[in-house]
């Protein structure tokens, strides 16, 4: 067991991202088409974090034209360039799977101020 914590530890991030459930986040993510990279912006909700260590991963959900879209993302991934906190939710549970049945002002998340 510690010959694998000691193998994925360089490749771990160093700074801590502000991922807390609830939080609306922008996440930067790269995107590789063919020789090119560019980033994109995916703006939405945390609804869940699961893992811990290495394969540690967050899922962010949002409703584009009508339709609800959720991405996972690795946190220690070298894709995921960096996260932004747009709005802190407040929230009394650690999975947000409820939202995915809620539409319009019902799946929104109270700010807390």
């Amino acid at each position: 067991m510690n010959k694998l914590a000691e193998f994925t530890k360089d490749q771990l991030r160093s700074e801590a991202l502000p991922l807390e459930i609830g939080n609306t986040v922008k996440v930067h993510a790269k995107i590789k088409e063919g020789s090119r990279e560019r980033i994109q912006i995916f703006e939405g909700t945390i609804i869940s974090k699961k893992h811990g260590g290495v394969s540690e991963t967050f899922t962010v959900r949002k409703v584009a034209y009508g339709v609800g879209v959720e991405r996972t993302f690795p946190v220690h991934s070298p894709n995921v360039e960096k996260v932004e906190v747009v709005r802190v939710g407040k929230v009394r549970r650690a999975k947000l799977y409820y939202l995915r049945d809620r539409v319009g002002k019902a799946a929104k998340v109270k700010e807390k101020l």
